[in-house]
């Protein structure tokens, strides 16, 4: 409710007084939050996740170690929030809620007799100050790359939201803070330069040698061979990133392994959809195009088939053409569609992405089909064994968003599971 009229605020009152008055009502929220609930993260350890992709699954994977060596955590990221043995769905379409949604989860962790709360922060959450008033304990940074570019006026800007990120965590009044970063991204060395107490890296080098499958991977680290049942590299990354936050808590390797082992993967997050067909089904958020082709990676060999539309109206606009693109020279079939084009006009995006695509590419392996649940109908009709159906852009997102904030329920896992029944009612 607050969401939307506040959007609707926005559309009234002029930009220069909106963006003039917009800060000290974001930090004066922040603040107030904070008495309110009674500065409620000095009573227990904060772990905060940023980076561009891989936020949601480190957080899940720092909590699943935690609990393998015995502690009790809280979850809040874009999928769920999580106190203690309690869960619900992030309906927010937000990963880091406002109007002091963070220091009530926190108090309620408090209360609920949580040691730990492993929180997904965002470059867009920072910007409206829901960063503040936080004691935080550690920062894993997990990477960077182009994203949110509109929202954020350029990449530089997206870079400076980040680093504040860790300005605030490295001056925080906990006695001893942490920062966890990948030593393989080029922006670690600005993170590095924030004062921490102490600074772990972690590299892909740490987890040589290591065996990519389709259905997971093994990996090596510190000498003990661990399986992980999580697909691609980017998951390499990911749990190593929750390894070394785990060793500076003083967690064992081991404990890190059977949690590693344990761990079966994260809705929307390279999810498989399984109704006993015999080719592969995949919902993920890929949203960038750097996600988008590392996801495509995991299943080269097979024939793919992508359903892709882009990350949403009115942001973003540049990715259009880099996603067509990765489409054209990965995907055997591509089927684009409608995800969330709020504002705009959703065949215009379609269209835009259309033309990035070659001409005898377009005429040999292109399908536009607006519908989005007809467009995973399709994928599926077109699959024969062995292959790969790959469903992004959405992920666990609730609602495709549309004009004026408008929004339709929506599960691409639940769509998927849906049609595939209907698919095998007309193969029996």
């Amino acid at each position: 409710m607050t969401e939307s009229i506040l959007y609707h605020i926005r559309k009234i009152i002029p930009q220069a007084i909106f963006h003039f008055f917009q800060p000290i009502y974001h930090a004066s929220l922040a603040f107030i939050g904070a008495v309110i609930y009674r500065f409620p993260s000095h009573k227990l350890k904060v772990i905060a996740v940023t980076g561009t992709k891989g936020k949601s699954s480190v957080t899940e994977l720092v909590s699943a170690i935690l609990e393998e060596a015995g502690h009790t955590t809280a979850v809040s990221n874009t999928i769920r929030f999580k106190i203690g043995g309690g869960s619900r769905d992030n309906l927010y379409k937000m990963s880091m809620p406002g109007r002091m949604f963070i220091q009530r989860f926190l108090r309620q962790a408090v209360k609920a007799g949580c040691e730990y709360a492993v929180i997904e922060v965002t470059s867009q959450g920072a910007a409206f100050y829901r960063h503040k008033f936080i004691a935080y304990d550690a920062l894993i940074f997990t990477n960077l790359a182009p994203e949110h570019i509109e929202a954020h006026g350029s990449y530089e800007n997206y870079v400076r939201a980040k680093l504040s990120i860790a300005e605030e965590a490295a001056r925080s009044s906990k006695p001893h803070t942490v920062l966890v970063a990948n030593a393989d991204d080029k922006v670690t060395n600005l993170f590095l330069k924030k004062d921490f107490d102490e600074k772990r890296l972690y590299s892909l080098d740490d987890a040589r040698p290591f065996e990519l499958r389709k259905e997971g991977f093994s990996m090596t680290v510190q000498g003990v061979r661990m399986e992980s049942s999580l697909s691609g590299e980017f998951n390499i990354y990911n749990e190593l990133a929750a390894i070394s936050l785990a060793e500076s808590e003083g967690i064992s390797i081991d404990a890190c392994k059977r949690a590693i082992e344990k761990f079966t993967g994260i809705r929307g997050r390279v999810e498989k959809i399984d109704a006993g067909q015999d080719f592969t089904v995949v919902v993920d958020y890929a949203h960038t195009p750097d996600s988008l082709e590392k996801l495509y990676r995991v299943f080269k060999g097979t024939r793919r088939i992508c359903v892709l539309g882009n990350t949403g109206g009115g942001r973003d606009t540049w990715k259009r053409d880099e996603m067509a693109r990765i489409a054209e020279r990965d995907c055997d079939e591509i089927i684009l569609t409608n995800e969330d084009p709020y504002d705009d006009d959703p065949r215009k995006i379609v269209e835009d992405m259309a033309k990035a695509i070659g001409e005898e590419s377009r005429r040999k392996k292109l399908h536009v089909i607006m519908d989005r649940r007809e467009a995973i109908a399709r994928a599926l009709s077109l699959a024969r064994t062995g292959d790969s159906v790959l469903i992004t852009g959405k992920g666990t997102d609730p609602y495709i968003m549309g004009p004026n904030n408008t929004k339709i329920p929506w599960s691409d896992a639940r769509v998927a599971r849906e049609e595939l029944e209907k698919l095998a009612k007309k193969q029996n």
